[in-house]
């Protein structure tokens, strides 16, 4: 025999370990089960009470589900009772046992004991299926009429749960819902205004019946406002708010789109909103939903004035709730009547100090909804202020929004230029690459203030500097190289600007610092030259300073720098008939969309990050500047379509090689399995001059141009055809989108039509070696090889890497389907692109190897070393089996 219910708690309680405990519930579960075999009844509540209290446990309890039906069939009430409250705990709505107890509970809705019929209407509120509410719903429907309020109130509530699963079976509520919001008891009319609600929300036709009722529910409205202190619903001194609370929601819906019906209840709404005392929670509640029904409804604007303000002073409760509250409020009323809200503009800015960083996120929203052309002044100073004061994840989507702002709202044009300089200066790196584009192009657009916003630049990065005026360096080397005559000129100053003075070689000399400082990135030390290069046409006087500090950039460690500074020298050399043309200032650009520059930037932009990120296409004629130059530049490279993995197949395919540490990326094989993965076909650069000044070749022709007799073309070397588009470099901080699809042919030199030496060009020379970064990942005797060639794409993110891999075959017959799959510890993110081809050649074959890129992200680069696990498949073509090989890497310290 079973023990008693008290018996088995007690003793689960005692258990000291979870194996005691199972050991306990297992011996007991078997009793009960020889119980119910037994058929034995005087037990049936005791056991299915066990089994509630197993089931609350976690422990399955499915084998006694008849006993609960069972026990709901029974005579007495306390079985029914048991049974009832078994089936609502251990069976739900999707178990086909319900069905069983629908004849019971039609039976007990007629019951004359009228508890009896308060369980079949309780179940029936927890658990009814649309095909129990079918045949239920005829006795639910007359039991709203029962002449006992008990009855009324389960049955409304019951009628909820009707009219959700079924709602075509509302109509036949609707007559008793309306008799019920004239009942005098408060559960009743609490039930009958959430059925009215719900009715409502089914069918916004259905709310035309209950307008009709909107003056009685006022005045039940009001006598519960006036009504004196009653302890039976009295809560922190309001009478019964959760029925206020429930008829103020009633009568926003109402109220909603009908002018007489909001006309009825403005009164009551109004002395709500000024009676109730807000200094307890439930005080707040029925003023927020009264606020909530004032905005809702066709109220004047005193009513809503009035909602308003006691928003207002949620705003100033100590409560974070109730902030957070008024302030999501705010955010929703201020479409609706900004003028009111902006009386409470101050209290809002004081909110976005808050130490609650969900009060701060809420206060920034609500303040960006707030600006307008005539306190765009005022919020700009201080949505500045707290920028320098501002948590490190909202500082880029604080700095983006305020140019937004500026660039929308901005009075005058100067003030424009001096916001933005001052959101450069403050927002450092979490500056946008879009923002310094828009800044240029502002620059660009507005002669006037060309030489007014390279000295406000030039004051702004002699101040600053450091890693967070990155950016502000390089925006100020390209304004002050573009307008560097504006910029020292005298007749073009603003009537109260500052009487600052600012020589050309204060100028080279700024430049010159920034190029001999070793933090500078290489990338903004690019821009830098290319100024610098600039500042020789624009103050001949100047030349040999600039020459000078030119050539501090020619032992350059990075390639690109060192390249173009050679190449400015020799330039240089050739006197004003070549640097005159060549360093021309730029013409003023159009800004055709933002979009266009989305997901690139100084941290890499949208491609880099997680596997399975999209890069950014490849843009064709990318210079260093191109980005800030050619925007209204329509060639642009094809975006690839790459096709992406699932990462759930493959996490799967890759159980056996990831281990419990290891997160891995899809493989790629040549038919396109790779992730994230494209392709780019370049257009011909629209500049001549892309291909000198650019951070990288330009794209080739379809046909290569007939030679040029124009010396700055013959400079160029355009006459024999460019090299393949690379990926563009990023104004700001290099290269910002994936490389090109390999293997590239060897570039063109483009100063080779110089002859530096003086001698004529020597023959084309063999392949140079491979690159130091290349190093075997893995090698079979006789058959695959896999080299890998890594290299850093953006120099000033050293924890991407981008791997080339290049699968060779040193045997006779070739590899079928070849595919590669990868993965990288937790800490380490992978993309891989597809691969060149299917299949890997044979030696003998004279094809060319099959090559695949991947990109690896080091989140924790300098601690952890690179790490990737290699898992390659493919088929034999002599004997068609299916090889399968893993392999370990161990990369180059350093990576």
């Amino acid at each position: 025999m079973s023990m008693r219910l008290r018996e088995l708690i007690r003793a689960v309680r005692q258990c000291k370990t979870t194996a005691e405990e199972r050991a306990l519930i297992a011996k007991q579960s078997a009793a009960i089960r020889n119980s119910l075999k037994d058929q034995d009844a005087a037990y049936r509540h005791r056991n299915v009470a066990k089994l509630m209290f197993m089931h609350m446990l976690g422990y399955p309890t499915h084998f006694g589900q008849m006993e609960c039906v069972k026990l709901i069939a029974a005579v007495g009430f306390p079985e029914k009772r048991i049974g009832y409250l078994g089936l609502m705990i251990l069976l739900d709505e999707r178990q086909e046992v319900t069905m069983l107890v629908t004849n019971s509970i039609k039976n007990d809705l007629g019951h004359k004991n009228h508890f009896i019929v308060g369980l079949g209407l309780c179940a029936l509120g927890n658990i009814c299926t649309a095909e129990m509410a079918r045949d239920v719903a005829p006795e639910v429907a007359a039991l709203l009429a029962s002449k006992n309020s008990y009855i009324r109130k389960k049955a409304a509530l019951c009628a909820i749960r009707v009219v959700k699963k079924v709602p075509e079976l509302a109509e036949g509520f609707l007559e008793n819902a309306s008799a019920l919001l004239a009942d005098r008891h408060h559960g009743v009319l609490l039930c009958a205004v959430t059925l009215a609600l719900q009715l409502c929300y089914v069918d916004a036709n259905h709310a035309t019946t209950f307008r009709k009722h909107v003056p009685i529910l006022v005045r039940i409205l009001k006598s519960l406002i006036h009504s004196g202190y009653s302890a039976e619903h009295d809560v922190g001194g309001h009478a019964d708010p959760f029925l206020q609370v429930k008829m103020l929601r009633l009568f926003r819906v109402l109220g909603a789109g009908d002018a007489e019906a909001s006309d009825a209840m403005s009164d009551i709404l109004a002395n709500v909103a000024s009676n109730t005392d807000g200094s307890k929670n439930a005080g707040n509640a029925i003023l927020y939903e009264a606020v909530e029904s004032i905005m809702g409804v066709e109220s004047v604007g005193g009513l809503r004035v009035l909602a308003i303000n006691i928003l207002g002073r949620f705003l100033a409760n100590k409560d974070n709730n109730i902030r957070y509250v008024a302030l999501n409020t705010l955010a929703k009323v201020v479409a609706v009547d900004t003028q009111a809200v902006q009386r409470h503009r101050h209290t809002i800015v004081e909110c976005v100090k808050d130490s609650d960083v969900t009060i701060r996120r809420s206060a920034l929203q609500l303040v960006y909804n707030l600006v307008n052309e005539n306190n765009i002044v005022t919020l700009a100073k201080e949505l500045l202020d707290y920028l320098t004061v501002a948590d490190l994840e909202f500082k880029a989507d604080l700095c983006r929004r305020i140019a937004e702002l500026v660039a929308r709202f901005a009075p005058s044009k100067r003030w424009h230029v001096d916001t933005l300089v001052e959101l450069m200066s403050k927002g450092g790196a979490h500056v946008a690459d879009e923002e310094c584009r828009a800044f240029a192009h502002l620059v660009s657009a507005t002669p006037e203030l060309q030489g007014y916003a390279g000295r406000a630049l030039y004051k702004a990065s002699f101040e600053m500097r450091g890693e967070s005026g990155w950016k502000l360096a390089a925006v100020a080397a390209w304004v002050v190289g573009e307008y560097g005559d504006a910029v020292v000129s005298r007749s073009n100053r603003l009537e109260d600007e500052e009487g600052f003075v600012a020589s050309p070689k204060d100028l080279v000399s700024l430049l010159e610092s920034i190029v001999l400082d070793a933090a500078v990135p290489h990338a903004v030390k690019q821009v830098v030259v290319t100024a610098l290069a600039k500042l020789s046409v624009r103050f001949p006087s100047e030349a040999s300073d600039v020459k000078r500090a030119v050539s501090h950039a020619t032992d350059s460690l990075n390639l690109e720098l060192q390249q173009r500074s050679c190449e400015f020298i020799k330039i240089f050399e050739r006197g004003p008939s070549l640097t005159g043309p060549l360093l021309e200032r730029m013409p003023a650009f159009e800004v055709k969309s933002s979009s266009a520059y989305s997901g690139i930037g100084i941290e890499g932009g949208g491609g880099k990050g997680g596997g399975g990120g999209k890069a950014p296409a490849a843009a064709s004629g990318a210079d260093l500047l191109g980005d800030l130059m050619s925007l209204d530049d329509d060639a642009g490279a094809v975006r690839g379509s790459g096709s992406a993995a699932a990462a759930t197949s493959g996490a799967n395919l890759l159980d056996d090689l990831l281990g419990g540490d290891m997160g891995g990326g899809g493989g790629g094989g040549g038919g396109g399995g790779g992730v994230g993965g494209f392709s780019a076909a370049g257009s011909a650069p629209a500049d001549p001059l892309a291909d000198l000044f650019g951070g990288v070749g330009a794209t080739a022709p379809a046909t290569a141009p007939a030679p040029a007799a124009d010396p700055v073309m013959d400079l160029l070397g355009m006459a024999a055809p460019a090299a393949p588009a690379a990926a563009p470099v990023d104004f700001m901080m290099g290269m910002g989108a994936a490389p090109p699809a390999p293997p590239p042919p060897p570039p063109i030199d483009p100063m080779a039509a110089l002859d530096i030496g003086g001698f004529s060009a020597p023959a084309p020379a063999p392949a140079p070696p491979p690159p130091p970064g290349s190093f075997t990942a893995y090698e079979k005797d006789g058959g695959l090889r896999v080299v890998f060639a890594c290299t850093k794409p953006d120099p000033m993110d050293p924890s991407e890497t981008c791997v080339l891999a290049t699968y060779a075959n040193s045997g006779a017959s070739p590899l079928r389907s070849f595919t590669l799959q990868a993965a990288v510890p937790k800490t380490m993110s992978l993309s891989l692109e597809p691969a060149s081809g299917a299949d890997v050649p044979g030696a003998g074959s004279g094809g060319a190897p099959t090559t695949q890129r991947l990109r690896v992200k080091n989140a924790q680069h300098g601690v952890k070393p690179l790490a990737m696990r290699l898992r390659m498949q493919w088929t034999d073509a002599a004997s068609g089996a299916v090889v399968v090989e893993q392999a370990t890497v161990s990369f180059p310290p350093g990576m």
